[in-house]
């Protein structure tokens, strides 16, 4: 990370003890896909598996040794294998199963639990980004433009009527990768809210989060975490909605995230990276740094914005494990003279380092994209 890139370079010098040092070992921790493949959220957890592989082969490549290991329900292999080949780092690839989304916090907590350094965010504020409702009351009380929102949960009494204006878009609040938008999601009437609220909770339980749809242009803001903890927010990537027909909203749904062969799909590509204007840059610099900081996040992750009319932003939600392949950060990171490669190499270092162990310069080198097999 931070300019390890030019640091490490990618022609290897071994210094004289190199060849006597074992190779670093990072374990490559992932969920193994629990879901029927013909689920309709399915695609929401097999993109793991390219990431685990790419990831992998990054490592290796650069000289770590990197061995993968998938668990769903038991956790006890990751226990037996922290035990049985301690590693110096665990390269954290672990998004939660899909039948116990939690565990995505769960894992994280473990690690911390045994001192097993990781990449990515600690547990609290993984903790946070799946919990859209507290997420939204953190930024609503730092001062963060968010949409106005209302919470919906039977357990603490009626909801009363919405008044955060039209029209509003209707969340399941403890879900993500989109799970649960659709465009039935965004509503228009109070009669409208009423029916989507109790489709929702029928479907994934309360509560269930309104908040005022903005109709603004729609961002991915990536940014990542050097080793002195200093944040570069990459070139945004844009949603380009492209469907205008009567009727339909411009709303990154599940279909639209997942199902490539649907017209929801094509109607929405990820344009990456898109140029705003200098001012506007450094808005949103100033907003995601606060909205990183507020949640404790750690080495990478990404928010999601609208537009508004006036030209500044909202904060949709704070993405703590987002998707370490995603376009919008590979073509981020190379639009500033950097690679995916160096990132993931950088974040194994940076999780070692964090266990107390210094890796020797040149030991590691960050290989260059064409070397990776």
């Amino acid at each position: 990370m931070g300019d390890r890139d030019g640091v490490a370079g990618s022609h290897r010098h071994d210094p004289p003890e190199a060849n006597t040092l074992p190779a670093p070992r990072v374990l490559v921790l992932y969920n193994q896909p629990v879901l029927p493949a013909d689920h309709p959220d399915a695609g929401s957890e097999h993109d793991v598996l390219d990431t685990v592989d790419g990831t992998a082969k990054t490592l290796a490549a650069a000289g770590f040794d990197a061995p993968r290991l998938a668990i769903s329900h038991d956790p006890q292999p990751l226990l037996d294998e922290l035990k049985r080949n301690p590693p110096d780092a665990v390269f954290n690839l672990f998004e939660g199963l899909a039948t116990q989304t939690a565990t995505e916090v769960s894992v994280a907590a473990l690690l911390e639990w045994l001192n097993v350094p990781f990449t990515g965010c600690p547990s609290a504020a993984l903790a946070l980004g799946r919990d859209k409702i507290r997420t939204k009351h953190l930024l609503a009380a730092a001062g963060i433009p968010t949409p106005p929102y209302q919470v919906i949960d039977p357990a603490l009494g009626p909801a009363g009527k919405w008044a955060g204006g039209w029209p509003a878009i209707v969340k399941p609040a403890l879900q993500d990768a989109s799970v649960g938008i659709d465009q039935g999601s965004v509503v228009t009437t109070q009669k409208e809210l009423n029916a989507r609220v109790r489709h929702l909770i029928r479907a994934y339980g309360p509560p269930v989060l309104v908040e005022r749809f903005i109709t603004g242009r729609e961002f991915h803001a990536n940014l990542v975490e050097d080793a002195a903890g200093d944040l570069t927010l990459l070139p945004p990537a844009e949603i380009g909605f492209t469907n205008d027909q009567p009727g339909l909203w411009p709303v990154y749904t599940f279909t639209a995230k997942w199902h490539v062969d649907s017209d929801e799909y094509q109607a929405a590509p990820l344009l990456s990276p898109v140029t705003i204007p200098d001012d506007a840059f450094g808005r949103l610099r100033a907003i995601g740094e606060k909205a990183y900081r507020l949640l404790g996040c750690r080495d990478y992750a990404r928010l999601d914005v609208r537009m508004t009319e006036d030209g500044g932003f909202s904060v949709l939600e704070v993405n703590p494990n987002p998707y370490l392949d995603s376009l919008a950060l590979v073509n981020g990171l190379a639009a500033i003279g950097r690679t995916h490669e160096g990132l993931v190499v950088g974040l194994a270092l940076a999780a070692i380092a964090r266990g107390g162990r210094t890796v020797p310069p040149g030991f590691i080198t960050v290989p260059a994209p064409a070397a990776v097999v």
